[in-house]
């Protein structure tokens, strides 16, 4: 009895014991350098109780006495701690060889970085985060190699993204975005705070399972989810700042610009200036000049301000997780009229296993935008407006219902005044965006063979309201009746995928197998309307179509509507033995509406990679921790573009008949089936860790050839060109991206990193009578020639500037063209003694030749510092803006040109004097008007500060403050805002401003 007596004691304390609730502490951190790890999951084994590290790597947690902790992390091995009676218990967790082979997403699937075969990129969330900005694709500026980001400065608009060039003359060059699935041509809906993962994949091998859509790249997104057995985690980020115009192009002041037009020897100009005078008086510093000094980007140029607000929460349960996120971004432009972006966006994850076998996962994305577009016809004016007109004229009585000024009373030919278009003129867009998607993960075999639906659906509505109001200036600017156009845009683009992936080992074999199919759906609806003459027009109540004139809607009417499907079947082939010999095999036939003579199109692909510090000799090197080889080939055919093109033509014509000069028509039709675009691709590349995986290093060589390739081609009969697949191209580069890491010790790390990347593009093949194709207008010629970049600038090569008269009679050309000093000498390419079509030469090429960037991170305690740059150099650009005075000649010229203007022997070489500026002869396209387009920019500077909780108090959340200055600096030469032109041709671009922040992260 005695002895049953104290079992029964023995177990009732051992119950009590096991009951007991401790409150269990520590620190987590990295076994190979000691940095404290945050983000770490702590969970308690067999139940739904958890937590996770903050920014020190602490955490707190609840126990019972005689259960067990889990700690894990991506990239360590998972630690299990037995609790007892402990309070304090710091771990310390080593690093997980494999899975430090980073897990990147690729096209239906994750692989391991350490099996990769192709050229695939990611950038971490944390660094999308840090630049201010209405579209992420913004933040990729200068962080992957061979990526060119062509920036846009108006609120809303989505910046130009290059991958490795461009691969098409007729179908864009626009790269692909895959959000959860789904596949975007943009992703301006899109807010940094919801992205948890960025893959860029650069190479054919890599692309090649997403098929035709993917020619141009592919970025991967995937939005942010919760963990299993994770507490909720409750996040704000936001931040507010302002938006300033940097390097304003500095315009001819009223001094400058009065002088160059005495000079000019033009007796209007000299009148229209003695007209300022009469108006508005003279100067009291120099009375020859009007009373008026006006620098018009200063007028039209504002600070603006830019806010973005995000509140989230994930967790998870045993069997549930959950992402829940909203933000707010609002960024006004900084053209001074109604000119802003404003977005609202609601997106929600939740993941279920229902049991050992079935996942189903959901996810959707609300966003809900308002824009309005700016006036950029209001950039040209003000680049050409005279500086001795003022912005408003109270002289002009009869203005209404703003008296702003008109460059026409003084005698010009145009107003010339921007206020006018900027004031009067509302254009606002409306987007709503829903993507919705749905999948479902059955094990077939568990851990072997599992079954992959996934459903996507992307709705977008675009509504366009663009109002032009009426105004009275003078006689010849005025807006007499009122106008109002409605749009619609519906989009709709369904993607249904199903996938067989079966895994497995054996040995030393690895063997990882995918097949699949792909559908999708597209469809557009297109509407627009236009009235004039709204009833009540003073009221936005009225701009409505119901308030305008009933009669005027007559052609103004219009509805399309397109419906695109495609059918695909996958397959792809992961194979490594030992870890260190991989294969990667793809092949996709693809098949759609779009292309009736080819309706299917199969295209495989193959990477090879050779893991060398696997094998024994280069075991213990002390030099490489990891290195690998890796080679590729593929092939992509690019869907992007029409199924025909052409017209039917019906023209008059006169031609001898029997010596008799006949008028007759003749009719033709040259419509022709396109095929598809081939891109075949070869890529050589290295992977490597070196000094104790403190220095990380990627390179790469790739040579892209465009076989098929659709250019135009000239129809001599009927004076029209029509598009075929006629033409080859080649583009080639090496990238080489690297980084280096370090922990100095317990208070200093640091990151060192950088990136390059060359690309050389050429034209291989034309196949057309001309064996050139020409783009661009005749005033400013771009043509692609064989061995030269695809629309290059064409023209003539100025050598200088005539300086005196012996010089000018000492040259024959210049005495047939009857130049005089001041005007330009150009080159005579080809000796014949005159400066004819004949003399023209590729003046350069909007494409880069080389294109860097590099990121410096230092950490002291609680502080970070991080500064990025970007930069690109051998890319010309057209200064069309400059060339437009062969257009209308009383206009303003830059400030660069009147200063460096010959006006007299040895004054100038390079600019000619300002009657030169009139002339025909030196308007011509030529190297005065294309221009270096080098730059670097600092691109991005973040300095923050953390706070760690037990600062603020118990139970208190974790503060991070964040000051960032997003590009702050920017040098170069161009003469314009910046340097940044997509296409090379500047003639109204939006300046791109630097953007300074303040902003608080919370965590709780």
């Amino acid at each position: 009895m005695k002895t049953k007596f104290s079992l029964i004691l023995l177990l009732f304390f051992a119950l009590v014991s096991w009951g007991q609730q401790i409150e269990v502490s520590g620190v987590v951190t990295s076994a190979s350098d000691g940095i404290p790890l945050p983000g770490v999951s702590v969970f308690v084994e067999g139940t739904s109780i958890g937590a996770v590290t903050d920014f020190d790597g602490k955490y707190t947690i609840g126990v019972q006495s005689g259960q067990k902790l889990s700690f894990s992390y991506i990239g360590f091995k998972t630690q299990t701690i037995a609790i007892t009676n402990q309070t304090t218990v710091d771990v310390t967790l080593e690093e997980d060889v494999e899975s430090l082979n980073e897990v990147v997403v690729i096209g239906y699937g994750t692989q391991k970085k350490a099996d990769l075969t192709g050229a695939i990129a990611t950038v971490k969330s944390e660094e999308i985060e840090r630049t201010p900005n209405s579209n992420v694709a913004q933040s990729l500026q200068g962080r992957v190699a061979g990526v060119q980001i062509t920036s846009n400065g108006s609120p809303g608009d989505s910046p130009t993204v290059r991958i490795r060039g461009v691969g098409s003359y007729a179908a864009g060059n626009n790269p692909l975005y895959v959000v959860d699935g789904m596949f975007y041509d943009n992703i301006d809906f899109l807010d940094s705070s919801q992205i948890e993962s960025f893959s860029v994949l650069k190479d054919a091998s890599s692309i090649s399972i997403f098929g035709q859509k993917g020619t141009n790249g592919v970025i991967i997104i995937e939005t942010k989810r919760g963990s299993r057995e994770q507490k909720p985690v409750f996040t704000y980020n936001g931040y507010t700042g302002f938006q300033n115009a940097q390097n304003v192009v500095k315009m001819a002041n009223a001094e400058q610009f009065v002088t160059m037009a005495y000079e000019s020897g033009s007796a209007a100009d000299i009148e229209f200036v003695e007209n300022a005078i009469q108006r508005y008086g003279r100067s009291r510093v120099n009375p020859n000049i009007p009373n008026v000094n006006t620098d018009w980007y200063k007028e039209v140029l504002r600070v603006a301000p830019i806010t973005s607000h995000n509140i989230g929460v994930t967790g998870g349960s045993e069997n549930v997780n959950y992402s829940i996120n909203s933000s707010y971004f609002s960024q006004e432009g900084i053209l001074d009229m109604k000119n802003e972006y404003e977005r609202f966006n609601i997106q929600s994850s939740v993941d279920v296993k229902v049991s050992d076998r079935l996942k189903i996962g959901t996810n959707a994305i609300f966003s809900n935008a308002t824009k309005y577009n700016p006036e950029n016809s209001a950039w040209f004016q003000t680049y050409f407006a005279v500086p001795i007109l003022p912005v408003y004229d109270e002289l002009n009585v009869d203005a209404d219902p703003i008296p702003f000024s008109d460059a026409r009373v003084l005698g010009y030919r145009g107003s010339q005044n921007p206020f006018p278009v900027m004031t009067f003129n509302n254009n606002r867009l409306r987007i709503k965006k829903i993507l919705a998607s749905i999948n479902m993960e059955y094990q077939i075999i568990p851990d072997k063979l599992k079954f992959r639906s996934a459903y996507s659906h992307d709705f977008s509505d675009i509504s366009e309201r663009n109002v032009r109001l009426p105004y009275y200036i003078t006689e010849n600017s005025q807006r007499e009746v009122s106008s109002i156009r409605r749009a619609n845009v519906e989009y709709s683009n369904q993607i249904w995928d199903n996938t067989l992936t079966y895994t497995d080992s054996f040995g030393d074999h690895n063997l990882t197998v995918v097949a699949g199919s792909s559908y999708r759906d597209e469809q557009v609806n297109d509407f627009a309307a236009t009235g004039n003459n709204i009833q009540g027009i003073g009221l936005e109540s009225s701009w409505y179509l119901n308030f305008a004139d009933p009669t005027s809607f007559s052609n103004q009417v219009s509805e399309i509507g397109d419906r695109f499907y495609a059918m695909a079947y996958f397959g792809r082939v992961e194979y490594n033995y030992k870890n260190k010999y991989l294969l990667n095999a793809t092949l996709r036939a693809e098949g759609d509406s779009k292309f009736p003579k080819e309706i299917w199109v199969t295209t495989p692909a193959v990477g090879l990679g050779w893991v060398l510090t696997e094998e024994n000799f280069m075991q213990d090197n002390g030099i490489f921790d990891f290195l690998k080889l890796r080679a590729s080939w593929g092939q992509l055919a690019n869907g992007s573009l029409g199924d025909s093109s052409g017209t039917r033509t019906v023209s008059t014509i006169t031609t001898a008949i029997n010596d008799v000069a006949t008028a007759g028509i003749i009719s033709s039709s040259n419509y022709t089936d396109l095929e598809r675009e081939i891109l075949e691709e070869t890529n050589l590349g290295i992977t490597a860790r070196l000094f104790d995986s403190r220095l990380s290093l990627e390179a790469d060589y790739y040579i892209r050839d465009t076989k098929k390739l659709v250019i135009p081609v000239d129809q001599p009969i009927v004076s029209n060109t029509i598009l075929e697949n006629v033409g080859e191209m080649r583009t080639q580069g090496v990238e080489i991206a690297a980084n280096w890491s370090q922990t100095l010790n317990d208070n200093w790390s640091f990151s060192v990193g950088a990136n390059i990347a060359t690309l050389k593009n050429e034209m291989t093949k034309i196949n057309s009578d001309a064996g050139y194709f020409d783009t661009g207008q005749a005033e400013f010629r771009q043509r692609s020639m064989i061995g030269e970049p695809i629309e290059a600038f064409f023209g003539w090569e100025v050598l200088g500037v005539y300086q005196n008269n012996e010089e000018v009679q000492n040259d024959p050309i210049a005495v047939a063209n009857d130049l005089v000093p001041g005007d330009f000498k150009f080159r005579d390419v080809d000796g014949d003694g005159d400066i004819d079509a004949d003399d023209r030469v590729v003046l350069g090429s909007y494409l880069p030749s080389f294109v860097y960037g590099g990121n410096v991170q230092v950490s002291y305690k609680q502080f970070d510092l991080s500064v990025s740059f970007a930069g690109q150099t051998g890319n010309d650009i057209l200064n069309r803006k400059r060339g437009e005075v062969l257009f209308t000649n009383d206009t303003n010229m830059d400030a660069d040109f009147a200063i460096n203007r010959w006006h007299g022997e040895g004054t100038s070489n390079s600019y000619p004097s300002s009657e030169g500026r009139r002339k025909a002869w030196n308007q011509r396209m030529s190297t005065f008007f294309v221009e270096d387009g080098s730059y670097f920019r600092v691109q991005n500077v973040q300095l923050a500060y953390t706070i760690p909780s037990n600062k603020l108090g118990d139970n208190m959340p974790e503060v991070k403050l964040i000051f960032t200055a997003d590009r702050p600096l920017t040098l170069f030469n161009y003469n314009g805002f910046n340097p940044e032109v997509a296409n090379g041709i500047d003639r109204e671009t939006y300046p791109i401003p630097a953007v300074y922040t303040f902003g608080v992260n919370i965590k709780i």
